[in-house]
């Protein structure tokens, strides 16, 4: 199976201007997103999507695949479909599942990229897949940045919002309190058949493109992993990650 990892990244985050460039530990973020996808065995290949010259720039000049995209995508799933597509004509290999990695995921490990292909490849009524991981505080749970998951018994998504869910307000001690790892593999034809869909009032209010799905009424297989992640949505979540990122074992692999 052709398995492939799409890094979409672009320079004009309206939160943090500039982030697949910041600097942690002598690496820009996106190579930190892409050295350590590409451990993955289980891929055949990482490439970076973006629509900026400089992060093409660095791309090179760093050994890594990338391809230039349109500059007027939205949302990260249009860039990383039309990647995928140009990644088809340069390779000549049809893609059969696309694990799209955020760009502002700089702890991704190997293995959680595994984790969230395993369902789909054990399971072809699988489409689409997302990481999901406990947030360790109940700031994390309040913080508006973190996008929050509720499950049903099966693992599938229930609902996504970045208000904290479910309620803590009723007097329950403890409540599951769990974030979207935005690890996100999806079939091929699932991916571009969930650009046609139009978008719904809830991903729109809640801005998390996974409620599409949901209220489309398909399913999203979510996956708990035990890796203690950051995603990098401020200057103050990349002085945090240059912290938990001081002792990790996978950097000194593709850093000197």
């Amino acid at each position: 199976m052709n398995c492939i990892a799409i890094i979409p990244a672009r320079m004009g985050s309206s939160r943090f201007p500039g982030k697949p460039l910041a600097d942690i530990h002598g690496v820009p973020m996106v190579g930190h997103v892409a050295f350590r996808t590409a451990m993955c065995e289980t891929l055949s290949s990482t490439w970076i999507a973006t629509c900026d010259q400089v992060v093409m720039d660095y791309a090179a000049a760093a050994g890594l695949g990338a391809v230039m995209t349109a500059d007027t995508h939205v949302r990260c799933t249009t860039r990383t479909a039309e990647a995928m597509l140009t990644i088809e004509k340069i390779t000549g290999r049809r893609a059969d599942v696309v694990v799209m990695v955020q760009g502002d995921e700089p702890m991704v490990t190997p293995a959680m990229i595994d984790a969230a292909l395993a369902p789909m490849l054990a399971d072809p009524s699988v489409n689409v897949v997302n990481l999901m991981a406990d947030l360790a505080t109940e700031e994390e749970f309040e913080d508006p940045n973190e996008v929050k998951v509720v499950v049903d018994r099966n693992g599938d998504a229930l609902y996504f919002s970045r208000e904290p869910i479910p309620s803590r307000r009723k007097g329950t001690p403890h409540v599951p309190m769990k974030k979207q790892v935005c690890i996100i593999p999806f079939r091929r034809d699932y991916l571009l058949r969930f650009n046609e869909m139009e978008e719904s009032p809830l991903e729109i209010i809640e801005s998390v493109d996974m409620m599409r799905i949901l209220e489309h009424g398909e399913k999203v297989r979510m996956v708990p992993v035990s890796e203690r992640t950051l995603s990098v949505d401020t200057e103050g979540d990349l002085a945090r990650v240059r912290i938990m990122m001081r002792d990790d074992a996978l950097r000194g692999r593709y850093t000197k």
